[in-house]
């Protein structure tokens, strides 16, 4: 049995959006007759934020920044308000409230969770060489700011931000904004296969323009299509 090609483009389409997440499966009347197909659907900000504790403070990123490490490289169970009181028995809050929390508040927290915490000054080339999912410090137009910074490959950068969600960057706009320093958690519990190293691609053209061609009508006739379908 042969289907039309506006049928396989849509559930090409569905796959592609929601491969690597996790979602609720959606009905769709996608067979002959009305017969339904599940397909897993997530939103665009639900995929922007998969895997990643979203800052909901204006003070906060490094607490949903860690929160995310917590959870996502130890199996923890934080919300973002959990790291913040864990954070603030430590801090000086009213130093929290105008500056946000710094790597030392996060380094004792770390501490008190049976976890070694650890700040690394590297060279952005070296970037490449680190295997686990760590905090960096961005400055972002003077604003400082806690990222995660998931993995780094083929001159990318692959930042999960609190605020903005999972994001793309080339090295060199990743290096003028960082501060040089990496920090890392180790410690008993750590997932080699956590989520945070294999990131999702931007759902952005920019970044797909040079990952799709046309397919060729012959390619399409070894499918089952006929030559009259492409007129």
């Amino acid at each position: 049995m042969t289907y039309p090609l506006a049928l396989l483009l849509t559930v090409l389409l569905l796959q592609l959006c929601c491969a690597g997440a996790q979602a609720t499966p959606k009905p769709f009347a996608a067979l002959p007759g009305g017969g339904l197909v599940f397909k897993p659907v997530m939103s665009m900000r639900e995929r922007r934020f998969a895997n990643l504790v979203q800052q909901k403070t204006d003070f906060s990123c490094g607490a949903a920044a860690m929160a995310t490490l917590l959870n996502e490289a130890y199996g923890r169970r934080f919300s973002e308000e959990d790291v913040i009181q864990g954070m603030l028995a430590g801090a000086d809050p009213q130093q929290v409230r105008t500056m946000g929390f710094s790597m030392l508040d996060m380094k004792r927290y770390a501490q008190e969770l049976g976890l070694r915490a650890r700040g690394y000054r590297l060279q952005p080339q070296q970037l490449i060489e680190v295997k686990v999912p760590a905090i960096v410090l961005m400055d972002i137009r003077g604003y400082r700011h806690f990222v995660v910074m998931q993995t780094s490959n083929d001159g990318w950068v692959y930042v999960g931000d609190p605020v903005l969600g999972h994001k793309k960057m080339m090295l060199e706009e990743f290096a003028q904004g960082w501060n040089g320093i990496v920090f890392a958690l180790i410690g008993p519990g750590y997932d080699r296969q956590n989520a945070l190293l294999t990131p999702p691609e931007p759902l952005t053209a920019r970044h797909r323009l040079d990952q799709f061609a046309p397919v060729k009508d012959a390619e399409l006739m070894e499918f089952g299509f006929l030559q009259s379908d492409f007129f």
